[in-house]
């Protein structure tokens, strides 16, 4: 480890951060431009063989930058997408960014820097930026966007610049060292550690713009939501949000494990698939998506006395056509990824004669993170790991989101030796209970 980032571990105040080096270069989880064809004719297509940990340069800080000393970070589907380099090779979008002037060209290099959360410490800052400290204890926001674009002044999310960081940008979180914009910085709270943190922003922000904001499902109290996946890293977040806005949360999960894990979390109504009969390719059949959606409805109709007003969709090709028949007349099927595929084949007739809707939803705005965050910072919504592996071990991770193994979220020691670290108001993590701060039972691997 070098000094600087030693001097951040141990909690070193500005002044002597500012006295240590920034080192030539840092380790970091990557991709590599040379690999892009490795899974060519390859049926699975295992990340184990494509995220690479080892050095990479450090890049030029821009002005409206700061350079974090990462604690710690966690797993999110785009690193899968990543590894397998699809459903294109990200490399293609760092190559389309680094035309747009000096400081995007740096994000075109044969190595990608994966990772769209992050939790660490401030190590250096641009000269333009404001509001913020060398020493601040703070996250990321997954999303990179141009302030000087007028659309982004409106909605972060509607700007042309908008870009997925550590996803369709380089230098993300997954690594000892992370390159963000100030504009993506959101304050660490401060009773949880350095990997219960990470987990929050990327998922919990984008189920709260799906679900409560005025851009998203617009939910409200009584509300019954079908949440698709209701034990993967966006639908935990969407079932705490569910049930602390009044709603009626119906999950909807893989396993009699995880319909356990999902009933203490609080979800109402836990429906496992097998009841339903859903395969993998039964989305391209209109018979069986009828067949499913009938019997979906018919639980949830005995569970609840109605139709859902919402559907939490991010599962795609497997089950948008059973969304789309299951929620009711008027009702809101909000999507934001398309896990099983993007290509959705349903009904169009009850689209239009029930006059339901569709809302494309894609992470969050600055002030929505920041909205999202404060309940964490409230002790209402929980952060919600189940696994925590270090950062050499990428691969692993990586490949357990990418067979849907897991619960909730899979956290990444980067520079943070162990669990448990960067807790400073523990009197507040008293309150709140240790119980429910690790709902899902933490392991910890290598």
């Amino acid at each position: 480890m070098d000094s600087l980032a030693a001097a951040a571990l141990r909690g070193a105040g500005p002044e002597e951060l500012e006295r240590q080096p920034v080192p030539a270069e840092y380790l970091a989880a990557h991709t590599r431009v040379e690999d892009i064809d490795m899974f060519n004719g390859v049926e699975d297509k295992d990340v184990r063989k494509s995220l690479r940990v080892g050095p990479v340069p450090m890049p030029e800080l821009a002005p409206d930058e700061v350079l974090i000393a990462v604690m710690a970070s966690s797993v999110n589907y785009n690193t899968v997408w990543s590894g397998t380099f699809e459903p294109l090779p990200t490399f293609s979008f760092l190559k389309q960014y680094g035309k747009r002037g000096r400081w995007e060209r740096r994000h075109d290099q044969p190595y990608h820097v994966l990772g769209s959360d992050a939790a660490g410490v401030i190590v250096r800052m641009g000269a333009g930026v404001r509001r913020w400290q060398v020493g601040d204890h703070v996250l990321a926001s997954p999303i990179q966007v141009d302030d000087q674009e007028p659309a982004t002044q409106g909605d972060g999310m509607l700007g042309d610049g908008q870009k997925a960081w550590g996803y369709e940008t380089n230098f993300g979180g997954l690594a000892h060292y992370a390159i963000v914009r100030a504009s993506q910085l959101i304050p660490k709270p401060a009773h949880l550690s350095w990997e219960e943190a990470a987990s929050t922003p990327a998922c919990a922000g984008t189920a709260y713009r799906m679900l409560v904001s005025d851009r998203g499902a617009r939910m409200k109290q009584g509300d019954v939501v079908l949440i698709w996946g209701a034990t993967g890293g966006l639908g935990v977040y969407a079932t705490q949000l569910v049930r602390h806005g009044g709603g009626i949360a119906v999950g909807v999960v893989g396993s009699e494990e995880k319909a356990a894990r999902l009933a203490d979390i609080g979800c109402d109504v836990v429906i496992n698939r097998a009841e339903l009969g859903i395969g993998g390719d039964d989305g391209d059949d209109p018979s069986k998506v009828i067949e499913a959606g009938k019997r979906l409805g018919k639980i949830i109709r005995r569970e609840t006395g109605e139709d859902p007003h919402i559907v939490f969709e991010y599962v795609g090709r497997a089950t948008f056509g059973i969304s789309m028949f299951v929620v009711r007349r008027g009702g809101v099927v909000v999507t934001c990824g398309s896990s099983t595929g993007y290509q959705h084949q349903y009904d169009n007739r009850y689209l239009w004669m029930k006059l339901k809707r569709v809302v494309g939803s894609h992470a969050a705005n600055l002030q929505e993170q920041w909205e999202s965050n404060r309940l964490i910072d409230l002790g209402r919504i929980m952060p919600m790991l189940s696994t925590v592996y270090p950062l050499a071990d990428i691969g692993e991770a990586g490949r357990l989101v990418q067979t849907n193994s897991h619960l909730g979220k899979i956290g990444v020691l980067c520079l943070a030796p162990e669990r448990g670290l960067g807790v400073t108001d523990p009197e507040k993590r008293a309150r709140i209970g240790e119980h429910r701060l690790n709902l899902l039972g933490v392991g910890a691997h290598g």
